[in-house]
């Protein structure tokens, strides 16, 4: 029985510490999975930026109110999950993702959870388990699943590299240069046409 796992963030919507960049007007928070393989590193680097500047969840959910899928994945994703069963493996967190989810068609999603004091500080971040995305194929793997995964960033390989099918969507040259095995692909379309074709394998 196949299982197919998607990154969400580069994948279904845009990247949140990106568009919460522009709108903060924080060039440094940019900065994403695609650039810094190690997210812990990555995470607190981007909580001391946060309380360096007065920021909390409240102003980063101000911003993700206003984002939407990106064109196409709602579609995608719906026809996907008409084929298969579908979970979206991301290392965002539940307070980022609940409002994304509503407007994918309340897809499963596993994520980390942020850790929020009474004034709205982030303070911490609760990560599922160790190595979330490689840790949760493999348990689906145990439970008799064949996973079919896709990303775009360093953090989606391992999922990628663990399971029957892989796919890199919309990633960065660098990755596609170091990772020439797996299809690089850009348009749902192909990516659609990509899963069908390994759902069929």
């Amino acid at each position: 029985m196949d299982i197919v796992c998607l990154d969400l963030e580069g994948v279904l919507v845009p990247e949140i510490w990106i568009a919460f960049s522009e709108a903060s007007g924080i060039p440094e928070l940019k900065r994403t999975t695609r650039d810094e393989p190690d997210y812990d590193k990555l995470m607190k680097w981007r909580l001391g930026i946060l309380k360096e500047h007065g920021l909390g969840l409240k102003e980063i959910q101000e911003t993700i109110a206003k984002i939407d899928p990106l064109p196409g994945a709602k579609e995608f994703l719906d026809e996907l999950r008409s084929l298969t069963q579908v979970v979206i493996i991301s290392d965002t967190f539940t307070q980022f993702a609940t409002p994304l989810m509503k407007k994918l068609g309340w897809p499963t999603i596993f994520c980390n959870s942020l850790e929020v004091a009474d004034n709205g500080e982030i303070t911490g971040f609760k990560m599922r388990c160790e190595k979330s995305k490689l840790t949760t194929v493999k348990a689906l793997q145990s439970m008799g699943f064949d996973t079919i995964a896709a990303g775009d960033s360093f953090n989606d390989l391992a999922m990628i590299e663990a399971s029957r099918a892989g796919f890199l969507f919309r990633t960065t040259d660098a990755i596609k240069k170091d990772y020439p095995q797996y299809p690089a692909l850009e348009s749902y379309e192909e990516f659609l046409a990509a899963i069908k074709s390994a759902l069929s394998a």
